[in-house]
């Protein structure tokens, strides 16, 4: 059993439970978080939501100093990790995150990474290391960062993140991705937690109103629906939001839930239309199509997980400053993350429910 007892772990989960029920911070499955106890590092199960902390064992026993040991030495087994599972201490026989590498090369004994919004919205500028820069300077004057360039999630950014942790950081800004947060006890990350998203924070844009009548009647008899959290519509809402999430992926789970391209509907057609049409031409149908002015449809085979990532798309694009020049994933880079079997597994949980 998770060491129940230890007031640090406990205090861990509480701080889980926050970030995952804040939908600017965590999304669905997305988020994880650890402690290293006695050479064992807890870590978030894969597909496991923060939010379920305190209900739920979303926690994984690993080895630290043997799974440290295979990174280094390019084992493959660091990916997912499972052989390094302490299995007499993981009663649910939960899979280790597919970031356990990351949180396990981090010197640090706290570690919380998270995919806060206002951090992508600056992480996907090509300008945006120089914005945190003077961000952090300005209002986060104690805390020392560093910014880590795109790499795919698991063992290639934990290798990237160790070329920097002998220096001890205590923030960590991935590209194109979100943010890593690390302290020696639960209170400092989560005072830390605090302070840097603040420092990063960014005004949202204010949508137009979402035309929900006009969006069930062109949808009507398909397998799509207007989306039921009305922040989701955001995206199509105001112009400089929606041809920011019409240009590319920006983000990892955007592309693991919500597919690579985005459906468009023009407001003189139908959704059965537009899918006919897309047929017809041998393109695959969209998890989400979006109507300028009038708001998001979303299909009724995306989970729980989907949908919430529905909504952070629309978090971070009514962020991203209008006008500044974007870094979108790479073509070679969204075929990476589509044909990985670490997120093909997570999006099986979430298929089937145990992960929501």
């Amino acid at each position: 059993m998770p060491p129940v007892q230890n007031a640090q772990f406990t205090e861990l989960l509480t701080l889980s439970a926050a970030l995952g029920k804040d939908m600017r911070r965590t999304q669905g499955a997305g988020g994880n978080t650890s402690i290293k106890i006695d050479g064992t590092l807890w870590v978030k199960a894969s597909g496991t939501w923060l939010a379920h902390a305190l209900d739920k064992d979303i926690m994984v026993p690993v080895e630290i100093t043997p799974l440290v040991a295979a990174l280094h030495a390019g084992d493959p087994r660091a990916e997912k990790a499972t052989d390094f599972v302490l299995n007499d201490l993981n009663a649910s026989g939960l899979r280790p995150s597919i970031e356990t590498s990351v949180h396990a090369v981090i010197p640090q004994a706290v570690v919380a990474h998270f995919h806060c919004v206002n951090t992508i919205a600056l992480s996907v500028l090509e300008q945006g290391e120089a914005i945190i820069a003077e961000r952090m300077a300005k209002d986060a004057p104690g805390l020392t960062w560093a910014m880590i360039p795109y790499r795919r999630p698991g063992t290639p950014l934990a290798n990237a993140i160790a070329e920097v942790v002998d220096k001890r950081p205590d923030v960590l800004v991935l590209r194109n991705h979100g943010i890593v947060i690390m302290g020696d006890t639960v209170s400092q990350v989560a005072e830390r937690i605090e302070t840097v998203t603040a420092a990063l924070s960014l005004p949202q844009r204010e949508p137009m109103p979402v035309d929900a009548a006009w969006l069930e009647t062109v949808s009507s008899g398909t397998a799509f629906a207007p989306a039921k959290d009305r922040e989701t519509h955001a995206t199509a809402l105001d112009r400089a939001s929606l041809g920011i999430a019409l240009s590319g992926s920006l983000y990892p789970d955007h592309v693991i839930f919500l597919g690579t391209t985005i459906g468009q509907l023009k407001n003189d057609d139908t959704v059965a239309g537009y899918l006919a049409e897309a047929s017809i031409s041998g393109r695959p149908a969209p998890k989400m199509i979006v109507v300028a002015g009038k708001g998001v449809l979303l299909s009724s085979e995306l989970t729980a997980g989907g949908e919430a990532m529905a909504r952070c798309l629309a978090e971070v694009v009514t962020r991203v400053p209008e006008g500044e020049d974007i870094d979108y994933l790479t073509s070679a880079q969204e075929y990476e993350l589509s044909n990985w079997e670490a997120e093909q597994y997570r999006q099986a949980l979430d298929r089937k429910g145990t992960a929501g």
